[in-house]
Parts: structure tokens; sequence; C-alpha cells
């Protein structure tokens, strides 16, 4: 792969990466209810389910999971569901209101759980396999390109996409003070848990 090639596919996943999707919702819902710490395993399972997503693809085993119509349509309602799970998770939270009991439960909450909430978050979204799948061709030359090429290209955006999350938990951590405000943290509550089920009611209408 050429310097020139790989350059063109970090513009590509950088863009990719800042447009909000499930991932950032999950991030910003488990920081909030969990501080630092919780977005923090949120982001690490989401970038565990990054790279074994990429893996599956470099290696060519996700062509196998999408080519199964069962498995890939399986793969897609779990995504919806679960999605949709965290959304009435985050409404509920909104419409309650009371945060104190709130942030008491996320203090018992274990880590494994916001780390499970970030990793099955990612690897139930088939959008990302597709994505996968979709873009990795366009950039390996199909005559010389290797694996190492194609995990490469996988990597990068599992590492990119977990450096944006990073940015992201910093700044909501720098401005916590301002978010533990009832009115503040009920509205963001009703964004995040609104758009993850539309997240999940887009991924249900797909074909």
């Amino acid at each position: 792969m050429t310097w020139s090639a790989y350059s063109s596919y970090l513009v590509f996943v950088v863009l990719v990466v800042l447009a909000p999707g499930p991932d950032t919702m999950v991030t910003l819902k488990n920081s909030l209810a969990g501080g630092f710490r919780g977005g923090l395993l949120a982001t690490a399972g989401i970038a565990f389910g990054n790279l074994l997503q990429g893996t599956l693809v470099a290696l060519g085993l996700g062509a196998l999971i999408v080519s199964s119509q069962p498995v890939f349509t399986t793969l897609r309602w779990a995504g919806v569901v679960y999605l949709c799970y965290l959304g009435f998770q985050a409404l509920r939270s909104a419409w309650r209101g009371d945060y104190r009991a709130v942030d008491e439960t996320g203090a018992r909450a274990s880590g494994f759980r916001r780390w499970r909430e970030g990793f099955l978050s990612n690897v139930t979204n088939p959008k990302v396999l597709a994505l996968y799948l979709s873009v990795l061709p366009q950039f390996l030359d199909p005559v010389r390109g290797t694996a190492f090429d194609a995990l490469l290209l996988a990597y990068t955006v599992a590492v990119l996409g977990a450096l944006w999350l990073l940015l992201l938990l910093l700044f909501v951590h720098r401005v916590r003070v301002w978010l533990r405000r009832r009115r503040v943290r009920r509205s963001l509550d009703a964004l995040t848990g609104t758009t993850l089920v539309g997240f999940g009611a887009a991924l249900a209408a797909e074909a």
C-alpha cells in the first residue's frame, strides 16, 4: 500500500469517525451515568468491537457473515433491540429525573457492564461490518494487497474511533459541573435516548 492511498483513507476515516452514531451516544450515556470511568470502559468495549469486526473483514470472515442472510438478519435485529433498550434506559432516566438514585446505581454498576454496553452496541450493529466490507477493498491493491494491509486499514478505524471518543470523554469531564445540573442532564438523557431509539428504528427499517 502506498502512502498516498493510506493518506486518502485517513481523510475518509476521520470524516466517518466524526459523524455521530450509536457509539457516540453509548459513550455519552455511560459517561453521564458512570462518570469518566464509565465512559472510558464503554469506549474500550466499542474499540474492542471495532477491532473484532475489522479483523473478521480483513481475514475474509466478514463476507461470510454478510452473505449468510439468516446470520446477518439475526445480527441486525439484535442491534435494533439493543439500541432501543439502551435508548429507553436513557429516556426513563430523563423522565424520572431522580439523578441521586441514578448516580448511586451508576456508582454500583460494574465496570464490565459499562464495557459490555459499548461492545454489544458495536458488534450488534451490522453497519460497522458493512462499512468495512464496502470501504476496505477500495483502498487495497487487488494484486499486491496483503492481509497486513487489510488489518492496517481496519485497525486505523478502531484507533481513530477510540481517540475521538476519548476526546469526547475529556470534554464531558471538563464540563461535568455544568452537566450535573438537573435540567441539562435531563435534556441530554432525552436527546441521547431519542437518538439511540432513532438509530434502532433506522436499522429496523432497512431491508
